[in-house]
């Protein structure tokens, strides 16, 4: 049974609240997980994060979802996604600090755009975890396609980022899943959502200890 404990760490606009969560079995390495829009009542403690660190800690990977600034107890005020790419930069330095091992990176809908953007030319990251990327209601223009093993998961019927929409994105920078019948939310598509992110982990390395 994996544990879960509260953390917090330094951010550049204060301290940030997190929780972290232990592996089952050996150690594939560690990973961070983003959260949807602080304006929209996106936190650490949503569904969709919920379900995925579930399934990243299931896969052997030591995870941190946090707070960006402004939610819940982390310290500092909203900053339109410029300050959060800095907020998850620093969830990065938390991991690698915690484990020394490679690190995977993903979010929900804002969380993933932040940390599409957070991550590009970071040797640390290993792959890329994408769910909701919300390409329809903020601009991806100026986010990078990941140079890493990336998996973009989407919902058949979501608005916010449909799926030929993230095709046009992603190309061929990451394997996409369609979620049959899912909205952006996975209501009702949770256990899904969990297994196609399972079936992806499983096929990764385990993470080579860093020098």
């Amino acid at each position: 049974m994996s544990t879960l404990k509260a953390v917090t760490f330094s951010g550049p606009a204060g301290r940030l609240e997190g929780l972290w969560k232990e592996p089952e079995g050996s150690r594939k390495g560690g990973a961070i997980f983003a959260h949807p829009h602080p304006l929209q009542g996106g936190t650490l403690h949503n569904k969709v994060v919920y379900r995925s660190t579930k399934a990243l800690a299931l896969a052997g990977w030591e995870t941190l979802r946090f707070n960006f600034r402004g939610v819940g107890a982390s310290e500092g005020l909203h900053d339109a996604g410029r300050g959060e790419m800095a907020d998850f930069r620093a969830a990065m330095d938390e991991v690698e600090r915690r484990t020394g091992l490679g690190i995977l990176a993903g979010g929900f809908s804002f969380g993933s755009a932040v940390a599409l953007r957070a991550i590009r030319g970071d040797p640390r990251v290993s792959a890329y975890l994408g769910v909701g990327l919300p390409g329809a209601s903020v601009s991806i223009a100026d986010t990078p396609r990941p140079s890493v093993p990336a998996l973009f998961v989407v919902g058949e019927k979501d608005t916010f980022g449909p799926p030929d929409s993230l095709r046009d994105f992603v190309r061929d920078s990451g394997e996409i899943v369609v979620i049959p019948g899912a909205d952006h939310f996975f209501a009702g598509h949770l256990d899904d959502l969990e297994a196609t992110i399972r079936a992806f982990l499983d096929r990764l390395p385990e993470g080579e200890p860093r020098a």
